[in-house]
């Protein structure tokens, strides 16, 4: 796993995001769009045997939502998986600071 946080200095407002990678066998197209949906699973057998719920990400999400904030999920199949929470900053942070 990687984890990665940085503020992008291009993004207005500025923003700062938190990036979490895993080298897992990544996500399959067809599934991406629906990972924040409220008990969507990409792989039910699994998700069960390790007492999923199928909610994680939709939580994230909706507490994103409510901070103005954005989730966003990268995959390639065979590579892992990107998630990355972006958040507003409520001040401009010099970048020297």
């Amino acid at each position: 796993m990687e984890i990665t946080i940085a503020r992008d200095e291009r993004a207005r407002p500025a923003e700062a995001w938190v990036s979490v990678r895993d080298f897992g066998p990544g996500i399959p197209p067809e599934h991406q769009p629906r990972l924040t949906e409220r008990f969507y699973r990409v792989d039910v057998a699994q998700s069960r045997a390790e007492g999923g719920t199928g909610l994680g990400l939709a939580i994230v999400k909706h507490i994103l939502v409510r901070h103005q904030g954005r989730l966003t999920i990268d995959s390639t199949l065979g590579r892992g998986a990107t998630f990355t929470v972006h958040l507003r900053l409520a001040v401009e942070i010099p970048a020297s600071a």
